[in-house]
């Protein structure tokens, strides 16, 4: 009897210890989806990696709120986009836990995102958005035309308003080039549609057709001189080829590859609605998109300062 008691009481504690999810279990769950791009899981480990090696090896349910929040607080170090991208994957994190039964509730829901910080020259998201205006655009189509790899991602991106990583994750199999359409796993994994016009169908077939390196499913493919080896284009080389190409123009000066994605946003407003608009960017909430309208207000005063200079000069050369 006393022997059939002990095998329950150890089937029972196996069953418990089998039970208690780690916070690194969840994570690697997490991470290990079948719908989560290498590019995004590659970018959510590099920030989930510093909070595993403190908490990994500790049961999700009694990690708490306070726990998460002092973590968060120690973070001074990152600029407070930066800041609040670590906030979103780690509550993506406990959500993910929440819908597979892991937790009851999500320990930081709700929790407000760090505030700007005025003594580290820190701002609002809605006050500064940097995108480019007609001249650079042109300027920076005459750059990038010799590099027709550079050249069909910037159409892409200026086009579609994708991100950078949403582009660079695609497979050649992903694009519907009769539609000009593909695609894209955003933040959030959440999927929408990308729609590229003409011209950059035209500079894209030209890279499929003549430049894209064969024997990888990337979209953007990259080869190693040396030993010949195909592999997806990387956001590093990417960004290596646009700062050596935009540093030769003073206009491009500063430019960065996500201002095409700004830029996109702000051709757009007025031309369709604004919940239109956050369907196309794939923003999680409409005041993201609302601060393209803001963008466009001041765009518009300019044009009028500079008309009444122009009006005001013209009637004094007039009157004289």
């Amino acid at each position: 009897m006393f022997k059939t008691e002990r095998r329950w009481l150890i089937c029972d504690f196996r069953k418990v210890l089998f039970l208690v999810v780690t916070l690194a279990r969840l994570a690697t769950e997490f991470l290990e989806r079948s719908d989560l791009a290498k590019s995004t899981q590659r970018s959510y480990e590099a920030v989930l990696m510093p909070l595993l090696a403190l908490y990994g090896r500790l049961p999700v349910e009694i990690i708490s709120r306070q726990v998460i929040c002092d973590y968060l607080q120690s973070l001074e170090h990152l600029s407070i986009n930066t800041h609040h991208r670590h906030q979103a994957i780690i509550q993506s994190l406990f959500n993910y836990g929440v819908a597979f039964g892991y937790l009851k509730s999500n320990p930081i829901a709700g929790l407000t995102r760090r505030k700007p910080l005025k003594e580290k020259g820190e701002h609002g998201t809605d006050e500064v958005i940097r995108y480019l205006n007609h001249l650079q655009l042109v300027e920076l189509y005459k750059v990038v035309q010799p590099d027709v790899r550079l050249h069909a991602i910037v159409g892409l991106l200026h086009r579609t308003g994708a991100r950078v990583g949403e582009v660079l994750a695609l497979d050649l199999e992903q694009v519907d080039t009769l539609a000009r359409k593909f695609q894209v796993v955003g933040k959030g994994n959440k999927q929408r549609w990308c729609f590229y016009s003409e011209d950059a169908a035209k500079v894209l077939d030209q890279y499929v057709r003549y430049y894209r390196d064969a024997g990888e499913g990337a979209l953007f493919t990259a080869q190693n001189p040396f030993t010949k080896e195909v592999t997806r284009l990387s956001y590093r080389r990417v960004h290596a080829t646009w700062r050596d190409l935009t540093a030769q123009s003073p206009v491009l000066r500063g430019a960065r590859l996500h201002d095409l994605r700004h830029t996109f946003a702000t051709e757009r407003v007025g031309l369709m609605s604004i919940e239109e608009l956050r369907a196309l960017m794939g923003h999680e909430k409409i005041q993201t998109t609302l601060r393209y309208q803001k963008v466009t207000s001041q765009r518009a005063e300019e044009v009028a300062q500079k008309a009444l200079k122009a009006l005001t000069s013209l009637e004094s050369e007039i009157s004289n």
